[in-house]
């Protein structure tokens, strides 16, 4: 597919297609149409490897999940004049939530730990029309950020030792009163040593949601967290 870009945007899409054979694929969130820069030849580069079994070697950021397309739709749900204007995606990936929120007007920074995601998404933000913040964020490091309205994340919960980092993540950018919005696969087991790490300092709302694709049937856990 064939979009006009900003010529900054056009030479990341260049630099991107040097190593990767990609296309922009429309994704429809309610009256929200994106352009996500996807990769289109999925099978070579992850080779069989299982999402669930081969956690250190999966590329979690290269797949748009149906978790992600569950959080996208909570996004466009939701209205910053009540729930405040400030969104911060963590381990964005493709961007599909954040990017469903920004064009629904929130003042959004999407955020991931390497470049090459983070130009992947600059690309489909500028395919998109809009304009969230971008920026590296490492969960093990401080960061300088000021607290956010909301927080939000789809399939972040792969590694074990990231649990407790990402708590302090959450600890530190979440206003006072604010929300955090997740969802994960319901088979992703550190999804439930998560939850059980949580529950001292948040309340836990928890909700099922099925889909069903040419994949089969996927349950996805959606979680809102508030602090007590």
């Amino acid at each position: 597919m064939n979009i006009d870009l900003p010529e900054k945007a056009a030479k990341l899409l260049r630099k991107i297609r040097r190593n990767y054979t990609v296309d922009f694929e429309p994704l429809v969130i309610r009256d929200v149409n994106l352009q996500l820069l996807q990769v289109q030849n999925l099978e070579n580069i992850l080779q069989g490897k299982d999402p669930f079994a081969n956690i250190s070697e999966f590329p979690f950021w290269i797949k748009l999940w149906e978790a992600a397309i569950i959080l996208a739709e909570v996004a466009a749900s939701l209205d910053p004049a009540t729930a405040g204007p400030r969104l911060l995606e963590l381990g964005a990936g493709l961007g599909a939530p954040g990017l469903t929120a920004a064009a629904r007007g929130f003042d959004v920074t999407l955020t991931d730990y390497e470049q090459i995601i983070m130009n992947f998404q600059r690309v489909s933000a500028a395919a998109s029309g809009l304009k969230p913040k971008f920026a590296l964020l490492d969960w093990t490091k401080s960061t300088k950020m000021e607290p956010f309205d909301t927080i939000i994340g789809a399939e972040i919960l792969f590694r074990e030792d990231l649990l407790d980092p990402l708590l302090r993540v959450f600890k530190k950018l979440l206003k006072p009163g604010g929300k955090i919005y997740l969802a994960h696969d319901l088979r992703r087991q550190t999804l439930y040593k998560f939850l059980e790490k949580a529950k001292d300092d948040y309340k836990v709302m928890v909700k099922k949601i099925d889909l069903t694709s040419d994949e089969g049937k996927t349950t996805v856990m959606l979680n809102c967290l508030q602090a007590k």
